[in-house]
């Protein structure tokens, strides 16, 4: 499968986004693609609107391993793309239309052509959520054929093409969305103590937050705690009787997670308190970290050093990505894949280039022959 090919089905996948667990045209596309390969080496499942497909190894000693993520994200595209997305508000903003394809063109060769190994290919919905990974882990086909190894790759805008990067240990962190609720009593703007105000409530408490990673933190370890939305009252004049914050938390343990996750609650009753309301919050998707096991990502350094390709070692980085949770169960790893684009992951105008796709397919399928 070679690039023009590549990125035929690329920019057929970047048409159809579809979010979390709806990736209903996604999944006929990809088991119309795999229907037109050579089945006498595969076994094809679906679960959900996933896919798993086993290719049959010549000797088959071995299972490993390969997973691509297939959600976009809610999001208007203004890449000005002729093949831009076809549904609004939807948009591959996070590469996964070239996960996919990678996945294909390295399914493609080894369907003519099988590794010593037996292969599994896992096409995981939800990624972006409310998170695919940790309830796939539990379907019976990946319990027959359990993979002795796994690992995926993740798109990288700042890296070159041609080159990939990664590193053993902690790669991701650990995250949780969250959601806190404010309800007290709405009033006239000119009875401010007849009131209790949300917005004064929620103004405050998320500069309170703040000092959960300052002060209740150890100064070695390290955590964030971003709101990057709020929502409160109706008009100028109104005091607020309800307020919403969003946002994220992030840490390189799980065991900081399991802190941060007990002084906001703490904290919250304090402000039950003193603001005389109501608080209720809700973690949304919690992602496990990505922690990559040492000799496997040896062994994929060796595949990269054996080819015309670079590698370079990675930075832990805030992001999140539940490919931890399989990573938690089956020793594996992930690594970035370079595709030089200006814009960055989850921005509208994310352009990465096409000629990365023949680099991952390359890399993936000379490591899946390698092991």
């Amino acid at each position: 499968m070679e690039l023009e090919k590549l990125i035929e089905v690329r920019r057929n996948l970047h048409q159809i986004p579809e979010l979390g667990f709806e990736e209903e045209k996604t999944q006929t596309f990809l088991l119309d693609y795999i229907k037109q390969l050579p089945q006498e080496a595969l076994t094809v499942e679906t679960w959900r609107t996933g896919i798993f497909v086993k290719v049959e190894g010549k000797r088959g000693e071995k299972t490993i391993g390969y997973r691509a993520d297939i959600d976009g994200l809610p999001l208007n595209e203004e890449t000005g793309f002729d093949f831009r997305s076809l549904h609004q508000g939807r948009m591959h903003a996070c590469g996964h239309d070239f996960h996919m394809t990678i996945a294909l063109g390295a399914l493609t060769r080894l369907a003519s052509d099988p590794a010593d190994h037996h292969v599994v290919f896992l096409f995981q919905p939800a990624e972006e959520g409310p998170g695919g990974a940790e309830p796939m882990l539990q379907a019976d086909f990946l319990k027959q054929h359990k993979p002795d190894t796994i690992f995926g790759l993740h798109i990288a805008p700042e890296l070159p093409v041609g080159s990939v990067s990664t590193k053993p240990g902690l790669l991701f962190a650990n995250t949780s969305e969250l959601f806190i609720d404010f309800k007290g009593v709405g009033g006239h703007a000119a009875f401010p103590h007849m009131a209790k105000d949300m917005v004064v409530a929620g103004s405050s408490f998320v500069t309170h937050l703040q000092q959960i990673v300052a002060r209740r933190l150890d100064p070695l370890d390290s955590a964030v705690i971003t709101i990057g939305k709020m929502e409160a009252g109706t008009v100028q004049n109104i005091i607020a009787q309800e307020a919403r914050l969003e946002g994220t938390i992030r840490t390189l343990t799980p065991e900081s997670m399991d802190q941060v996750k007990s002084d906001i609650e703490k904290l919250a009753k304090g402000f039950e308190i003193s603001n005389d309301c109501h608080i209720s919050i809700h973690y949304g998707s919690n992602y496990y970290q990505v922690f990559n096991d040492k000799e496997a990502v040896q062994s994929f350094k060796h595949t990269v050093d054996s080819s015309s390709y670079e590698f370079k070692e990675a930075s832990m980085a805030m992001t999140g990505e539940d490919f931890g949770y399989m990573l938690k169960e089956i020793p594996g790893f992930m690594f970035w894949l370079g595709v030089d684009s200006e814009a960055g992951l989850h921005q509208s105008a994310l352009n990465p280039k096409e000629e990365a796709l023949l680099v991952g397919v390359n890399l993936v399928e000379a490591h899946m022959r390698g092991l």
